[in-house]
């Protein structure tokens, strides 16, 4: 059963009536994920508007209103209004000219049934009136939602080939909020598969990595490579790959861990830094991104027998990454800082060590013992320090100042 919008809590923010006073309530309508979130009682972030408004015209009725805004798709139709409970894209009601597979050219319309139709799924094309919040439902949208079907507006083939994304997009938004898997959409997924390679690898990067932040994506993710998508964009992966995802799954949910899309990236590949490498630059991972994936890649299974010191060597993220991959318990690190090593090369000096490297050796050997022992207190770390100067004292293996 879906939930009345008015219980849904984004629908009273302030700024929502602001801006549906300046634009006029018969010019605007909710529209997408808060919608459909909202009618499901799923906590709403972003809320959407489309509107029969020009865009100058959108800009110059929030200016009365007081309010700013910031032309961040403007050649799209789309105007941020900046409310102070959070930003709101006022789009101008659209129609698809033409289509390549990658990109749209399109026309501004003044029918919200056209806005409708150039959508992906039934369940994302649902209107709320501002002030009533009525339903405009002009796909049978709502009951698909509440029967739990993701299905495309229209010949599921002809929106794959006027987007070639929407094939993951499907996956992902079938994984969420899909029940039933729809016949056609799964054949037009799998007959298009092969229409993946014409886009950017940023887009498929970013629909992979939401796809794999979701609870469960594993037997998504199964399916997909059984039909072909999975290949395409990530052909490194075979069915022990699958099988190291869904245990690392587990692995999360017992050990009450946030899932990570990096993470899960890393269970998708072999361990190979090599092959973590052309990944990430293939899909335009981030640097920081590219770093996780790579010493993911690193693991070994000594890397269990000290999830601290694992932690200070790497980071506390990329040791939780290794040792859930590994099998073992991470729960150790969560909430844990990492310390910080309390002596500097001076302090050693201070005791009378020519500085050079001999003073490096020093300090690594004391951090290794002070690792070891478990990161201990300052009064047993100067203790260390005193062991190390006396040792090499008695190997005669330092200069002292001014000796």
């Amino acid at each position: 059963m879906l939930h009345d919008l008015h219980d849904a809590s984004w629908t009273r923010r302030e700024g929502l009536a602001l801006l549906t006073a300046a634009l006029g309530a018969p010019n605007i309508r909710w529209v997408g994920g808060a919608v459909r979130d909202g009618l499901l009682g799923v906590p709403v972030a972003d809320v959407d508007c489309a509107t029969l408004l020009m865009p100058a015209e959108v800009i110059a009725r929030c200016g009365r209103a007081g309010i700013r805004t910031v032309p961040t798709g403007i050649e799209h139709g789309t105007v941020t209004a900046i409310l102070k409970d959070g930003p709101v894209e006022v789009t101008t009601l659209r129609r698809d000219v033409a289509t390549d597979g990658r990109r749209a050219t399109i026309a501004f319309a003044s029918d919200w049934a056209d806005d409708a139709a150039r959508r992906d799924f039934t369940i994302n094309a649902l209107y709320a009136h501002p002030e009533t919040l009525e339903i405009e439902d002009f796909f049978g949208g709502l009951d698909d939602l509440a029967e739990g079907r993701v299905r495309f507006i229209g010949d599921a083939h002809q929106r794959i080939a006027e987007d070639h994304l929407r094939i993951l997009r499907y996956y992902r938004f079938q994984t969420r909020f899909g029940a039933d898997l729809d016949a056609e959409a799964e054949n037009a997924c799998r007959e298009l598969a092969h229409t993946l390679k014409g886009l950017s690898r940023e887009r498929i990067a970013a629909e992979l990595l939401a796809l794999l932040t979701l609870p469960d994506p594993h037997a998504t993710l199964v399916r997909m490579r059984a039909s072909g998508p999975l290949g395409v964009i990530l052909p490194e992966t075979c069915p022990g790959h699958l099988a190291a995802l869904e245990q690392l799954i587990a692995a999360e949910a017992k050990q009450d861990i946030a899932p990570d899309p990096v993470r899960r990236l890393a269970a998708l590949l072999p361990p190979s830094p090599q092959v973590a490498e052309t990944v990430a630059a293939r899909l335009r991972l981030s640097k920081t991104q590219r770093g996780r994936l790579v010493s993911a890649a690193e693991r070994r299974p000594d890397d269990t027998s000290d999830p601290r010191a694992l932690a200070y060597r790497l980071t506390a993220a990329a040791a939780i990454d290794r040792l859930l991959l590994l099998g073992a318990d991470a729960r150790l690190l969560i909430d844990w800082t990492v310390p910080v090593f309390p002596i500097k090369g001076g302090a050693i000096v201070a005791r009378g060590i020519t500085a050079g490297p001999e003073v490096a050796r020093i300090l690594q050997a004391v951090e290794a013992r002070w690792v070891a022992e478990g990161f201990p207190d300052s009064i047993r770390t100067a203790a260390l320090l005193d062991e190390e100067l006396a040792k090499a004292a008695s190997q005669g293996t330092h200069g002292a100042n001014g000796a």
